[in-house]
């Protein structure tokens, strides 16, 4: 099946599983408002799938989205109370959360077809996995172990939204991080499984910037160094925080 053919197949079955559940919607002025970003979305999507593979938009979608959580969590690092209060004002607005982590769930699902697709179409016919290779620093590893490390990162998600987001509300967040993360089996498993992201990450921040065009002589090496450097700083900062906890540096928090 060809890669157009593929993605008209995936909008296809999207467009009716979102028909069904736009006939007689509980209240239809919170179900337009919820899906006006998903249509925006995948106009957007539709637009530019030409000059943009959507692998590497959603790359990029997810990339962004790393960002801002690292920014919240690092409040982790400064008090209980601080990050208490990011957590409380980021759940003070539940439609818009509700909106959010709807079309990130979109947006991994998508990730996780359109990559398992593409990476063993590619290896049936090259070992490379993206057409550009010019690459100066070529993670050979990375890159054969996506599906990999990605399907680890899958299963930590789930831990993850079952450890924190179905907690007791009775209990604030910034306690139940600290009992969660004291605990040396857990803590462990956050830390590889922010070692797999980064892995996965070398390779994908990589690919996202070959398809935007980043690419020049002069300035590979840096390229190079930046698929490294940024997988890693999300492991110091998410892995940091396991750390923090389970040595005992946060007995204070």
């Amino acid at each position: 099946m060809s890669r157009t053919r593929y993605l008209l197949l995936l909008l296809m079955v999207f467009l009716v599983l979102w028909t069904v559940l736009a006939i007689n919607p509980h209240s239809r002025a919170d179900w337009l408002l919820e899906n006006v970003l998903l249509l925006l979305g995948l106009a957007a999507l539709v637009a530019t799938y030409r000059t943009v593979p959507l692998s590497s938009t959603s790359y990029t979608m997810l990339f962004l989205f790393l960002c801002t959580h690292v920014a919240g969590n690092a409040t982790i690092f400064m008090s209980s109370e601080v990050f208490q209060g990011y957590a409380d004002e980021l759940h003070s607005h539940p439609l818009k959360v509700l909106v959010f982590s709807f079309a990130l769930l979109f947006v991994f699902l998508v990730h996780i077809l359109v990559g398992l697709y593409l990476f063993y179409q590619n290896r049936e016919v090259s070992n490379s996995r993206y057409a550009v290779s010019t690459r100066v620093v070529k993670n050979s590893f990375a890159s054969e172990t996506m599906p990999y490390t990605g399907l680890f990162i899958l299963a930590f998600l789930f831990v993850h939204i079952f450890g924190f987001t179905f907690s007791p509300k009775d209990i604030p967040i910034s306690v139940t991080v600290k009992e969660l993360l004291s605990n040396f089996f857990y803590a462990l498993f956050y830390i590889l499984a922010f070692g797999a992201l980064a892995i996965h990450l070398s390779h994908g921040f990589w690919s996202m910037l070959q398809t935007f065009g980043i690419n020049h002589p002069r300035y590979n090496m840096l390229i190079a160094r930046l698929t490294l450097v940024v997988p890693l700083f999300f492991l110091l900062i998410f892995g940091g925080i396991a750390f923090y906890f389970v040595t005992g540096l946060g007995a204070s928090y």
